[in-house]
């Protein structure tokens, strides 16, 4: 996190104390719990930015020092160390709003989630839709008649309606608390045998509808889960340490905006213990609904947020790099390190783990108000 003026807040642990609000200054982290006992309070301010500026806190230690503590193998106990920078907000991600990821999900559909299926489903669904479909706006008269022609060739599917119909599929995919940050272990279901990362912007939204910031997300994708049934999307979704956030969130000032989101680039590495690299990106320049318009879609007179919300925005990352053999495409190994990265928000990395393996997520809401309050924080 070193873009020049950048106002980034975030979330440290504090052993013998508990959970901190925290600014970044320079290389330092700065306490504000004070002023901002959660960051839900920090995100409901009027301007967040200029609100957490003029708050006077107490020196935490360098960032980097708090950073490498936050990895649960090499963690001190003694030490601070970094969280997941959200806490009270509700989890939410949209997704098939990228047209790569959308052809991807309907192979899984049409897969069932059988790996080895995949190539041949892939040349014959590109063969009805093309490659390039980042032109047509969802829910245009031209994505309807598109929709009545795949009708027609036996080919609709739930996951093209979301793609290119009215409606953004919005889904729950963790609770609140339940994100892990930078340098903790990343959960994978160890039933699931097909699988991959999700390198995404995350957008930080208030109860009003604000969006205040941005950061970066793994929204880890269970594909065989998923592809047996979109039913199963939870089951795939809400798992121990299944969601990533981090490392910072960058909030929103003069000189970044929802523009600056807008004309993002995101890339990412995955590093495997057997020697396999994989590199990928994402372009929020390339999505098919405006960001806006799904945050719209998420808060309105009908859905209501009194904590806010985090939003991940999707991503056209599609993995087919073959790892293990030719045709089987790419899954996740334990052991393997994902980064995801861009200029504007630093870099969140992250050591994939079985669910079961990873460090189990037992600290909620309510453990937080029993520590704020006894702090006579709240």
């Amino acid at each position: 996190m070193t873009a020049h003026g950048a106002c980034f807040v975030g979330r440290v642990f504090l052993p013998g104390v508990g959970p901190c609000v925290a600014r970044q200054d320079g290389e330092r982290l700065v306490d504000v719990t004070a002023r901002f006992p959660t960051m839900r309070d920090l995100c409901e301010e009027g301007q967040p930015a200029k609100a957490v500026r003029a708050a006077k806190g107490e020196d935490l230690g360098a960032l980097a020092d708090i950073l490498a503590n936050a990895a649960p193998a090499r963690r001190d106990a003694k030490r601070p160390w970094l969280l997941a920078p959200i806490d009270l907000q509700a989890i939410k991600a949209a997704g098939v709003t990228f047209v790569v990821s959308m052809i991807e999900r309907v192979i899984e559909e049409r897969a069932r989630g059988d790996a080895d299926a995949a190539n041949t489903i892939r040349a014959h669904i590109q063969d009805l839709v093309g490659n390039d479909l980042r032109k047509l706006k969802p829910g245009s008269k031209e994505a309807a008649a598109l929709k009545e022609t795949l009708i027609k060739a036996g080919a609709w599917s739930a996951y093209l309606e979301v793609g290119i119909g009215p409606d953004a599929e919005v889904f729950t995919k963790g609770q609140p608390m339940s994100a892990v940050g930078s340098m903790m272990d990343v959960g994978v279901h160890p039933a699931s045998s097909w699988n991959n990362p999700e390198p995404e912007v995350v957008l930080v939204v208030s109860s009003r509808g604000n969006i205040v910031g941005a950061t970066l997300g793994n929204d880890v994708n269970l594909r065989d889960v998923e592809g047996r049934s979109a039913l199963l999307l939870g089951k795939a979704k809400d798992n121990n340490a299944a969601t990533a956030i981090g490392p910072m969130v960058r909030l929103f000032d003069d000189q970044f905006t929802m523009d600056t989101v807008r004309k993002m680039d995101l890339s990412m590495t995955v590093e495997g213990l057997d020697g396999f690299t994989m590199t990928g990106r994402s372009s929020i320049g390339e999505i098919s609904r405006d960001p806006a318009d799904i945050v719209g879609q998420t808060i309105n007179a009908h859905h209501r947020y009194p904590d806010g919300f985090v939003l991940f925005l999707g991503t056209m990352f599609a993995p087919v790099k073959d790892r293990d053999a030719p045709g089987r495409g790419f899954t996740h190994k334990t052991g393997d390190i994902v980064t995801i990265a861009t200029p504007e928000l630093g870099a969140l990395a992250n050591r994939v783990m079985p669910t079961d393996e990873a460090e189990p997520w037992n600290f909620g809401i309510a453990d937080l108000m029993r520590n704020l309050s006894k702090r006579g924080l709240i």
